[in-house]
């Protein structure tokens, strides 16, 4: 039927965004593909960087699931099916619901733009708390020394990430003029929100250290390819390559370890960290084992606060001076021998 024929859109209709709504020459028209919103919005939703090629990644994943199944309509049942596809090939909730909020992000400026008539609906999959690795004092000492061995600005890297919990991406942006009164801004984050967090005297020496590299920001002449080269060689060379969570992530994981072990509250170190929800910070709660004590004595004051008093133990009563204490002298019940007599 002509309803459901594909209109062809030329390059000059993508990129001029002519795709309209009330078009009453393409009325009843399927909505653009996956391919074709992405190319008129991602240069507006994602700034250049492994965010966007991530989800460049599962948009497209998910076009190719979309193709091969005839499904044309963005609805309830595409999600769904995805979900069922998802799972089926063993991806975990947490990366399922990864791709599906890089296919809203797209189908929620569609939307706008009346591209479609509405968004279907999906409730985030429920997310089980991962493990949390983080290097002991030891660890980090080997990891860092050999990774200075090997590039000493690869290792100031590793300082300053460690002590701000920046993501990687966070500190490569990074410029000379985002730094201020011993602080560090970061513009380009995962949430999309700038944070400001004060830098500690070893962070504040790494940035030092790398003005002698020459660049718009301390650590803009490193690439990400290079880094994981070196760092993937020292996780080999310390035989690390067993450890799955030997990543440069637990830098950040290190950092947020060390601070809820110190007693900073979760509110702070959610700010710290830029975690958009505090459900992302939890994750390091069970370290707060100070706090759990306080609760135990905060108990037990209460109940010492509320027991009866015990009453006095009676007085012992002495005998006056010069008289002598009889006790009671036991009977001996022993047979005795008879006297006999000469």
């Amino acid at each position: 039927m002509e309803h459901n024929r594909r209109i062809s859109l030329s390059p000059d209709d993508i990129v001029s965004d002519n795709l309209l709504p009330n078009d009453p020459v393409r009325a009843g028209a399927l909505p653009p593909a996956l391919d074709q919103l992405w190319l008129q919005h991602a240069g507006s939703l994602w700034e250049n960087g492994r965010h966007k090629d991530s989800s460049y990644a599962f948009i497209f994943e998910i076009l190719s699931f979309m193709q091969l199944h005839k499904i044309t309509t963005y609805d309830d049942t595409l999600i769904d099916r995805l979900v069922d596809h998802f799972r089926g090939i063993g991806n975990r909730n947490s990366t399922i619901n990864r791709k599906l909020s890089a296919l809203y992000k797209l189908l929620k400026k569609a939307e706008r733009a009346g591209q479609i008539p509405r968004l279907p609906s999906y409730l985030r999959l429920r997310e089980r708390n991962s493990r949390v690795r983080f290097l002991t004092a030891e660890e980090e000492g080997a990891v860092f020394g050999a990774i200075a061995k090997r590039n000493p600005h690869h290792a100031l890297l590793c300082e300053f990430l460690v002590d701000t919990g920046a993501r990687i991406g966070e500190a490569l942006a990074l410029k000379w003029n985002d730094l201020h009164n011993n602080s560090a801004t970061f513009w380009i984050t995962k949430s999309g929100k700038s944070r400001t967090v004060p830098l500690t005297d070893r962070a504040v020496a790494a940035l030092s250290a790398a003005r002698a590299y020459g660049s718009a920001g301390p650590f803009t002449r490193i690439t990400y390819p290079n880094f994981m080269y070196d760092w993937n060689r020292v996780r080999k060379d310390l035989h690390f390559l067993g450890d799955p969570h030997m990543v440069p992530h637990i830098l950040r994981h290190t950092c947020a370890s060390r601070l809820v072990q110190a007693g900073i509250d979760l509110r702070r170190v959610q700010t710290f960290l830029g975690h958009q929800t505090i459900q992302m910070t939890l994750r390091y709660a069970h370290l707060a084992t100070d706090d759990l004590d306080q609760c135990a004595r905060a108990l037990n004051a209460i109940n010492v606060a509320a027991a009866p008093a015990a009453d006095p133990p009676a007085p012992r009563h002495r005998a006056p001076a010069g008289k002598r204490r009889l006790e009671p002298r036991a009977m001996d019940t022993s047979p005795r021998k008879s006297r006999t007599t000469a």
